[in-house]
């Protein structure tokens, strides 16, 4: 007789290098989103009766979703293993395609600090947090760089016997069950084949070693549970006691026991204040209408982000470097900005690559909170995602016609970083861009007899550049088709004497802009 689930559906939501698998069962107003630990595999899970209990009393009491990270279990395996800043975007692809505005997330293991990340860049998609087996980081603070490579000598020892008969796995992270259950161990040794290649186990063993969340944990403002067996071999309780002293709004829940797996030893213990949190304590909210609202950046003139029309206050950006890290990515236009060069515009005087990306994580959190998403992040590069985010910037160079550059230039770009080195081509591009298009509008305006609109388009070019003798001659132009020649004389001295500053030895006989 086959179970209801050997028949689950394996859902794919896509994602910009891949598909993520997912299954979604139960029933219940609360959905739960649950992230996963360093490498599983959704399907195959359930063939083993502990895991499979564990399932269905979530199944039980909520709608349920797991999934299989990049690169492990169902999901893709043709693309590498996503480091933390990707994963965040997994899992909001996830949740879309599953339908899912708002959830409760489950963060087991290794998974815990991407939920945190999470958590602090769409606090509108999250009703609350639980936490299990976690920490915000997954490795000592303060490392030395002898600690750190005697730790990725372990990881690979690890990953080597990774889904081979020797893999200390089973019996470190379950030791009730492989003592309880003599077919657990080999079980396990083929999940794991199953789960993740070997040299996947190394990436994703080396990233672990990169998450690290701690400095977001002020601004994490959701109801967190922390849940942690209190003789975890794998990640000791004290990382737990790091996330709850570190969290606004959170409650503690110790359980005796050594496993660090979810499901073997006392499940029902940690369940029971699992369902207790999130049924019992949650209050009912209205859903948001839309999972996109409408995010637009200002740069001409004056930096702004508006999101749905509304201005996004300075405060809610957490730091300056959020905000220059932002502006930087719009420069860039959608193409990629190396990591490295993030780190040198944000951080010029740390030379530990290491630990900025931790820190670079953290800034990228900021950003996607604020503009609801919008980047684009893997191990190498970030970058804007245009197909999500406007820009006034996109707008000029997208312009069809003059007409729509000068309609679209509100002013400088990045006026208060006029002095940073990395603006000024972009700064030079869009003043000339603007001031060749507002040359041939306003020719055609005075040629037109609109001299009225030829001045105040004169105006805004001198208002960029005072300097401008092109400007300074439409001016002219303009002031005599007009027939105000006492006006006109005024701009031509104007004209000779900005000829003289520039030691222009060109007469000045007008003569059209651009």
């Amino acid at each position: 007789m086959r179970e209801w689930w050997q028949d689950l559906p394996v859902h794919f939501a896509p994602t910009r290098t891949g598909r993520l698998a997912y299954q979604v069962f139960g029933q219940g107003e609360h959905t739960v989103v649950a992230v996963p630990p360093t490498a599983q595999n959704i399907e195959v899970s359930w063939q083993y009766p502990a895991i499979r209990a564990m399932l269905e009393r979530f199944g039980s009491f909520c709608r349920y979703v797991h999934f299989d990270k990049r690169g492990t279990g169902c999901s893709d395996r043709s693309s590498r293993p996503a480091d933390i800043d990707e994963r965040v975007d997994d899992l909001r692809a996830v949740m879309d395609h599953a339908g899912i505005d708002r959830a409760h997330l489950f963060g087991n293991s290794e998974g815990g600090p991407m939920t945190l990340l999470f958590a602090a860049t769409y606090p509108d998609r999250v009703r609350s947090i639980v936490l299990f087996g976690t920490g915000p980081a997954l490795v000592p603070p303060n490392l030395t760089a002898d600690d750190l490579a005697r730790q990725r000598e372990r990881n690979r020892a690890y990953a080597a016997l990774w889904g081979t008969p020797d893999s200390p796995t089973a019996a470190g992270f379950a030791p009730s069950l492989a003592a309880a259950d003599p077919g657990f161990v080999a079980w396990h040794q083929r999940y794991e084949r199953l789960a993740a290649t070997q040299d996947g186990m190394v990436d994703l063993l080396e990233l672990c070693m990169l998450m690290d969340v701690r400095e977001l944990l002020p601004r994490i403002d959701v109801p967190t549970l922390v849940i942690h067996r209190t003789d975890d071999a794998v990640v000791p309780v004290s990382f737990a006691r790091e996330l709850a002293d570190g969290l606004p709004d959170v409650r503690l829940f110790e359980q005796p026991g050594h496993d660090h797996f979810s499901y073997a030893g006392d499940v029902d213990g940690w369940m029971d204040e699992f369902e207790r949190f999130v049924t019992g304590g949650i209050r009912s909210e209205p859903v948001g209408a839309a999972l996109r609202p409408a995010v637009r950046v200002r740069t001409l003139g004056r930096f702004a982000v508006e999101v749905d029309g509304e201005e996004v206050a300075t405060s809610a950006w957490g730091s300056r470097r959020a905000r220059q890290l932002c502006k930087r990515l719009v420069a860039a236009r959608g193409w990629p900005v190396t990591r490295d060069e993030l780190f040198d515009l944000l951080w010029p005087d740390e030379t530990d690559r290491d630990r900025l990306s931790a820190r670079l994580s953290v800034q990228l959190s900021m950003v996607r909170r604020v503009l609801r998403g919008g980047v684009i992040a893997d191990r190498e590069s970030v970058r804007l995602d245009l197909g999500e985010v406007a820009t006034d910037l996109e707008d000029l160079y997208r312009a069809a016609d003059d007409e729509a550059v000068v309609a679209a230039f509100a002013g400088e770009f990045l006026p208060e970083d006029r002095y940073e080195d990395w603006t000024a081509t972009l700064r030079e591009e869009v003043r000339n861009r603007f001031a060749l298009a507002a040359g041939r509008v306003s020719a055609r305006a005075v040629a037109e007899g609109d001299t009225d609109r030829a001045l105040v388009i004169a105006g805004r070019l001198l208002d960029l550049d005072p300097l401008d003798t092109a400007a300074h001659r439409l001016r002219v132009t303009a002031l005599r088709a007009a027939g105000a020649e006492r006006e006109a004389d005024r701009a031509e001295a104007a004209l000779a004497a900005v000829l003289t500053e520039l030691g222009d030895p060109a007469p000045s006989g007008l003569r059209p802009h651009g």
